[in-house]
């Protein structure tokens, strides 16, 4: 079965998650970083704009509309 995620990918999330875990990582506003999720998720943006192999983001889909 092959990778989801390439090597490189895997290691700007573990760096990420280290510097997070530091104090030293920045989102995009400028803002420290507090939450494990938005540390994976700017590794993986990162990742993706350095022409890894990651996964495509998720679609998020529309909720469901009630019927009138």
């Amino acid at each position: 079965m092959a990778r989801k995620y390439s090597q490189t990918a895997q290691k700007k999330v573990k760096k990420a998650m280290q510097e997070r875990k530091r104090g030293k990582l920045k989102s995009g506003s400028g803002d420290k970083v507090k939450s494990k999720k938005q540390a994976i998720a700017i590794a993986l943006s990162q990742a993706r704009r350095a022409g890894e192999k990651v996964p495509a983001k998720s679609k998020r889909k529309s909720p469901k509309q009630k019927k009138t």
